[in-house]
């Protein structure tokens, strides 16, 4: 599962817990659950066409209110059955079967972005704004790192967020970036 960290902000569970209902309740069958402090929404769509590419998986998002934040995690269950799919579909080397694990798999990138995005902005809205990490903190565990790492000693994730262009002084975003979003000089280090 992926998990996020967002320090200092208490989301609204109850209200979160309605957005991504909303999400997903046209579509999918939801349930949600209340597992101590942790809330958990499932949602999941079969069909036919789903079965085959493997998106009959449920996604499965916990939103946990710790100590000094909110820890959000997603995590789509049976995500290696795609590649089963796939290692059939190369054996019989048909052309239609190794689209559809990449269908689904393209699929359930697109909702868990969306998941993404609705939590975000959730956060965002609790924040009134961007959520930087505390510093010497990683963003995605809450670990405590070294100023100056690039990456966190205890999950791997980039610290890059919130990296300053030694050019023009903006404050990047995006963890993946290698040039700046406002001038367009390189952000490595080299």
């Amino acid at each position: 599962m992926e998990s996020r960290y967002y320090p200092g902000v208490e989301a609204d569970v109850t209200k979160l817990t309605t957005e991504l209902r909303d999400l997903f309740d046209e579509d999918f069958e939801v349930q949600t659950m209340q597992v101590s402090s942790t809330a958990v929404v499932q949602a999941r769509k079969s069909s036919t066409l789903r079965d085959i590419t493997g998106l009959s998986a449920a996604l499965t998002i916990k939103v946990t209110p710790e100590t000094g934040g909110t820890r959000v995690e997603i995590g789509m269950q049976k995500w290696f059955d795609k590649a089963a799919v796939a290692a059939v579909a190369l054996a019989l080397s048909a052309g239609l079967l190794l689209a559809l694990p990449a269908l689904g798999a393209y699929w359930q990138y697109k909702l868990t972005e969306d998941a993404w995005k609705i939590i975000e902005d959730h956060i965002a809205r609790k924040a009134g704004g961007y959520v930087p990490p505390l510093p010497g903190r990683c963003g995605t565990c809450g670990a405590a790192n070294n100023g100056g790492s690039t990456f966190c000693s205890s999950c791997g994730a980039n610290l890059r967020v919130g990296l300053t262009c030694a050019a023009c002084g903006a404050v990047q975003k995006d963890p993946a970036a290698r040039f700046c979003s406002s001038c367009g000089n390189s952000l490595t280090t080299s």
